[in-house]
């Protein structure tokens, strides 16, 4: 990956994975992709061990990415409790894994590690999962249309919402693109494909049906991105 980036500098940007729920591992992880392989970020599962990812005994992880400002992608994972057909005939992948990245910003949002974090651009896979869904007992108050049309307060529940970015992997249907829309704006969300799962082709011609004006989609394509990381303009 950091040949890539080197021989490509501007098509390309390295994610570390770093060894949660190993805390002293992943900080001298960290130092060696960022000082060393020139990583922009790091891409983290949605919880380890039942432990998401505000869970307090990472803190020193997420200061440290903090500390960097660092990019930082989380991907689905189901939980001890409810891995495999927790229903039976139902695989882990059409529930845990939108559930579960939910359960990482409610752990984000409820623990103070999105206050204390504010340089870490986090992306969560899958459209933020069920996070739509949950905004009414997420957000309380925040979640009428008064609120949601207003600026939110800082460090409020909706202010990092708003401020998180999704991608679109898996999660292309009108009915969750809107509902996203509606809630965080078209400006957070970013294009992913779920690969090897899932290809580029199909995601783009499914977000073309899902009710998204041109201007949107091609924010969505290139643009959002390109304001995190300016570097990859050539």
């Amino acid at each position: 990956g950091a040949r890539l980036v080197a021989d490509h500098p501007r098509r390309f940007g390295l994610l570390a994975v770093l060894p949660l729920p190993d805390v002293d591992a992943s900080l001298r992880e960290i130092e060696y992709a960022f000082d060393s392989l020139k990583a922009v970020g790091v891409g983290l599962l949605s919880n380890w061990k039942d432990k998401w990812i505000g869970d307090s005994s990472f803190t020193p992880v997420l200061d440290e990415l903090n500390r960097r400002k660092a990019f930082l992608y989380t991907h689905g994972a189901a939980p001890g409790c409810c891995g495999g057909s927790f229903v039976p005939g139902v695989p882990e992948i059409t529930v845990e894994y939108n559930t579960d990245v939910s359960r990482a910003i409610v752990s984000l949002l409820t623990s103070g590690t999105a206050d204390r974090t504010p340089n870490v651009t986090y992306a969560l896979s899958h459209g933020g999962g069920t996070i739509t869904a949950l905004a009414g007992r997420v957000l309380g108050a925040e979640a009428s249309a008064q609120r949601l049309a207003a600026t939110p307060t800082l460090n409020s529940r909706l202010y990092h919402l708003r401020r998180f970015y999704y991608d679109t992997a898996i999660s292309t249907s009108p009915i969750q693109m809107q509902a996203l829309r509606t809630l965080v704006g078209s400006s957070q969300i970013l294009f992913g494909t779920d690969y090897p799962f899932g290809s580029a082709g199909p995601t783009a011609a499914a977000l073309r049906q899902s009710g998204l004006e041109a201007s949107e989609l091609r924010d969505i394509d290139r643009n959002n991105i390109l304001r995190i990381f300016p570097s990859l303009i050539s």
